[in-house]
């Protein structure tokens, strides 16, 4: 791994102790940031007139590069998983952190699975013609430099990078102490694959240092350098870039996802789609955390339900009538209803019918995924309509909510605002728009 890469042509170098801790060398932290904007920038202007076949071809070379480096990359993990046990982390946070050469590989053909998309850059959005023969043309762009601040997942540096680059934008991104050397072997691979195809490394780089000011200067805006954060994290992650960011925000929260079980649904569907919500990926934002389950078939589901739940090694808090269901069961408190476990753990409560599920949803969720099974159609196009989050499902498990799954390639994040991006933000996401006007010498009266 090349210890200068982030700050080359100067005498300043980012290296790690034998601790794991970093310093730096001959720039503070201020100018180490301001130099990574200005570079950014950079890398930036030269991006947006990249054509589809060059960043088609750094992406390839990307992917590439993660694949010759998967020894250098799987030993940083072993690292930073090691130091994190040390640590006490859950066993959830270490499946989020952990890589192994299959894993490795899915990263690697993610970005090549965002190189065979179609380029978002110079799509024409609109085009119409006024009276007066002017020729007007909504034309997608790049954002400029996209900031990221995500924790521990080390696949984001990869997603992200290759995604920001996809549509014309550079990178900087920033990520938890814990995945720092993992992210760091492969945002050196990528820079690497994108040198190779004439493109600027500069235009990906992991922000080399575990300073927490360095997260700072980029909620500033790195002197006007950086356009827009995306925030990828817990809520006291997001809660931060969201209150300190002086530029746009793209916000990613928590994902406190909900299966509402409505009184005509199919239970052997309903066993099946709860069990993937919940137990498919523990650690992932679209696990579902709360389950519903209408009193109408509470009778005769909610048993099978909360006891698969259980023997899948699934702890269930839930109401009086979840825990008549199964002696294990422990009792919720109304906290449980506003958590993300992120873990093997669930809230379950039963509600009476589709109005209190949709209040209960509205009152306690995140506003990100949320599912219903039932056999309902208008029961199903009541709650697809009035559930106010970023995906809505219909007999379906919450665990769709992925950029990869809807045909994106990959995801930065889901957005559950309501501005510009919601839902998985892919490469299209990732672009704003400007109008050409052609004329004919037209002035205006």
């Amino acid at each position: 791994m090349d210890d200068t890469s982030a700050v080359s042509g100067t005498a300043s170098a980012i290296r790690l102790n034998a601790a794991g801790a970093d310093s730096v060398e001959g720039l503070e932290i201020p100018a180490l940031m301001a130099d990574l904007g200005r570079r950014a920038r950079r890398a930036a202007r030269r991006l947006a007139t990249a054509t589809a076949a060059e960043k088609e071809a750094a992406l390839r070379a990307m992917a590439a590069r993660i694949r010759a480096r998967a020894g250098i990359i799987l030993a940083a993990n072993e690292q930073d998983l090691a130091e994190a046990r040390g640590r006490g982390q859950t066993a959830a946070f270490l499946d989020r952190l952990t890589l192994d050469p299959q894993r490795l590989e899915d990263i690697a053909a993610a970005v090549e699975s965002i190189a065979a998309l179609p380029d978002p850059v110079g799509r024409v959005l609109a085009s119409f013609e006024r009276p007066n023969g002017l020729l007007i043309e909504r034309v997608a762009t790049p954002l400029g430099v996209v900031g990221v601040v995500f924790e521990s997942r080390p696949n984001v540096t990869a997603d992200a990078g290759a995604l920001c680059l996809k549509a014309g934008n550079a990178a900087i991104l920033r990520t938890g102490s814990e995945s720092f050397r993992t992210s760091r072997a492969i945002a050196d691979a990528m820079g690497e694959g994108l040198a190779e195809a004439g493109l600027p490394a500069d235009a990906v780089r992991l922000v080399p240092t575990r300073d927490r000011s360095a997260v700072g200067a980029m909620l500033a805006g790195l002197d006007g350098n950086i356009d827009v954060i995306v925030p990828r994290g817990g809520k006291s992650l997001v809660a931060r870039v969201q209150a300190e960011a002086r530029v746009p925000v793209f916000a990613h929260l928590e994902g406190i996802c909900h299966v509402f079980v409505h009184g005509r649904a199919d239970l052997a569907m309903a066993q099946r789609i709860v069990l993937n919500a919940k137990m498919r990926r523990t650690g992932i934002c679209g696990s579902a955390e709360t389950l519903l389950v209408d009193r109408a078939c509470a009778g005769i589901h909610l048993k099978p339900l909360v006891t698969m739940l259980l023997d899948a090694g699934c702890a269930v808090r839930g109401d009086a009538a979840t825990q008549a269901a199964d002696g294990r069961v422990t009792p919720a408190t109304e906290e449980d209803w506003r958590t993300e476990y992120l873990d093997a753990v669930i809230s379950v409560r039963v509600v009476d019918g589709l109005d209190e599920a949709i209040e209960h949803i509205e009152t306690f969720g995140s506003h990100h995924t949320d599912s219903i099974v039932t056999e309902d159609a208008a029961a199903a196009e009541r709650f697809l309509a009035e559930v106010d989050s970023a995906i809505v499902l219909h007999n379906a498990s919450t665990q769709f909510a992925d950029g990869g799954e809807f045909g994106f390639g990959a995801e930065i994040g889901i957005a559950t605002g309501r501005m510009h991006a919601r839902g998985p933000v892919g490469v299209e996401q990732l672009t704003s728009f400007k109008y050409r006007i052609r004329g004919t010498g037209q002035t205006r009266p």
